[in-house]
């Protein structure tokens, strides 16, 4: 008996795993082409990806030590204030990230948080 025969199961899965992962993936690029789009539509998708990185951020700055807090008793609320200084005046997504990463390391180490 062959593999494929044995595992039939697992290489379906497998299979429906790979499909459902590349479908949302590939058919917004063949069918959502901005040359296609209208200019208001193109605008309105252009604040998706900011908008995505902003919820993403935002459940991470503002839960500290499973909880809401927004005061200054927050170190990565208060590492993400400098950084935003950082992101605006060098527009370097990995050295905001590295200057946060090191600000947040600097308060523990130094046993300010």
């Amino acid at each position: 008996m062959n593999f494929l025969a044995q595992h039939a199961e697992l290489v379906w899965c497998i299979i429906g795993c790979m499909l459902v992962t590349a479908i949302p993936r590939v058919l917004p690029v063949m069918y959502l082409r901005a040359e296609k789009l209208p200019p208001l539509l193109r605008h309105w998708l252009s604040f998706v990806p900011v908008s995505v990185m902003a919820a993403l951020l935002a459940s991470q700055i503002f839960y500290y030590n499973d909880k809401f807090d927004p005061t200054p008793g927050n170190l990565y609320l208060v590492a993400a204030l400098p950084s935003l200084l950082v992101a605006w005046k060098t527009k370097s997504f990995f050295g905001t990230i590295i200057f946060a990463m090191l600000l947040v390391a600097g308060a523990r180490f130094f046993g300010l948080y």
